[in-house]
């Protein structure tokens, strides 16, 4: 069973994502279109689960699935879709995760933007990202080893985050 464990920002965050960035940018290169850093590891001074969670914006999924061995010889798991239709899941770690892919076609604005929104929007709002980072702390207390329960707590919460995140990015662009 793994501990569900929220810890102080780490500065090796933004070093770790680049360091991996460079490696799925490798073997993705016919398909790459951007690699972003999400997540609450994108979100300085915020507490999190210490998983990198990378948003990979690329040009064709078909390419993408034919890359699955190539990511598990980074060590990746590829889960496909994972519950978000049009995705590609990735997981690193096992239960010592350390990084997530979610990967999504270019023409997929609403998830690209909902991930990038969110981010941008706990960046630039310390009040909502200390709130978040609360509630995931007491979370993480109530339910230590039930990543599903952890999970299901953040939801509404996030839910309603990122709909102020994506209205606040809507006003940004005016």
């Amino acid at each position: 069973m793994r501990k569900i464990n929220v810890v102080p920002y780490d500065e090796q965050w933004p070093v770790l994502f680049e360091l991996e960035s460079q490696k799925i940018k490798s073997i993705v290169c016919e398909t790459y279109v951007n690699i972003l850093h999400i997540g609450s590891t994108s979100v300085p001074k915020l507490s999190a689960k210490p998983v990198i969670d990378i948003l990979l914006i690329v040009e064709d999924l078909e390419k993408l699935n034919q890359l699955d061995d190539d990511f598990k010889q980074l060590g990746y798991e590829a889960l496909g879709e994972y519950g978000i239709i049009g995705r590609r899941f990735y997981r690193k770690g096992g239960d010592m995760r350390t990084h997530h892919i979610h990967a999504f076609h270019y023409s997929n604005i609403v998830e690209i933007e909902r991930h990038i929104a969110f981010r941008d929007y706990l960046r630039r709002h310390p009040e909502q990202s200390q709130l978040y980072e609360a509630l995931k702390s007491q979370l993480a207390a109530r339910f230590l080893y039930d990543n599903n329960a952890y999970c299901d707590g953040k939801n509404d919460f996030i839910k309603q985050l990122e709909q102020q995140a994506l209205k606040w990015m809507m006003a940004q662009k005016t």
